[in-house]
């Protein structure tokens, strides 16, 4: 493992009791209700469709409030990430709720290895993934090859822009790909929570949506839709933003200037 990963895993690992007992995580309103979904897989139902049936992967699961909610609409559902914690965790949530949805511990560039060649339907990829890795290339090789052919990648992701810019908004960060990792050593978690963490470095990296589509097209994928939206799931600018009735957020003061998330969606030919 490279220190990439050893660094961000020991960061995500140690979030990990706190994202499950977050009231932004919503784990309770789960056990609470059947039919309950994740806000973010509610924003995207319209562009989802139907997926009852089908065999799909969640990437990069955390602790799987999102994985769950496409269980709940009907697919059969795996899970892969790179912190057992978080694996462990979401195991236990899916299980409690009584949700054949099976969960594995591994780096997202192993996909294929760990989960099998052409197996899945759809390759669901949410929010806050793709920064932790730095090669978006690599990253679309892998969903080519986990993909059945004729079967779907589905991203709900924090835009490119978004990234670009430092909590106040300020344009501060590189918007493309770039081989260093941008280095940070920040305390907190964007979930809402009193922990107090130590272990606090993390190296990210900012990928293009340019370099992004063309990364899904040269794997092999046919691109099919983009959807830009003003709104993020969680608070990106705090004291600068406000947060609508279903937990997205925006610029308080004109916010279609910002670009604050995308929806992208292709599939396997």
């Amino acid at each position: 493992m490279s220190d990439y990963r050893k660094i961000n895993q020991a960061s995500w690992d140690e979030r990990v009791p706190a994202h499950a007992a977050a009231r932004s995580y919503h784990v309770a309103d789960f056990a609470a209700d059947p039919s309950y979904l994740s806000e973010v897989v509610r924003f995207d139902l319209p562009r989802l469709g139907e997926i009852t049936g089908l065999r799909g992967v969640h990437l990069q699961c955390h602790i799987g409030t999102d994985t769950v909610s496409l269980a709940r609409l009907g697919a059969r559902m795996s899970g892969l990430d790179f912190s057992p914690p978080a694996v462990a965790q979401a195991q236990s949530f899916a299980d409690g709720l009584g949700l054949e949805t099976d969960f594995h511990v591994g780096d997202v560039y192993d996909a294929v290895e760990i989960l099998g060649a052409e197996t899945y339907d759809l390759v669901y990829t949410g929010i806050g993934a793709l920064c932790w890795l730095p090669d978006i290339k690599r990253w679309a090789q892998t969903v080519a090859g986990l993909l059945k052919p004729g079967g779907q990648l589905f991203i709900r992701e924090g835009h490119p822009m978004l990234f670009a810019l430092d909590d106040q908004a300020v344009l501060k960060y590189t918007y493309f790909e770039r081989d260093e990792p941008l280095v940070f050593d920040e305390g907190g978690t964007y979930a809402d929570t009193d922990a107090v963490f130590t272990t606090n470095l993390t190296h990210e990296w900012n990928h293009g949506l340019g370099e992004i589509i063309t990364a899904v097209q040269d794997a092999g994928l046919v691109f099919d839709s983009l959807a830009e939206h003003d709104s993020a799931p969680w608070d990106a600018m705090p004291g600068l933003m406000t947060q609508d009735g279903a937990g997205e957020w925006r610029l308080t003061d004109n916010p279609e200037r910002l670009a604050a998330t995308y929806t992208l969606q292709a599939h396997k030919s």
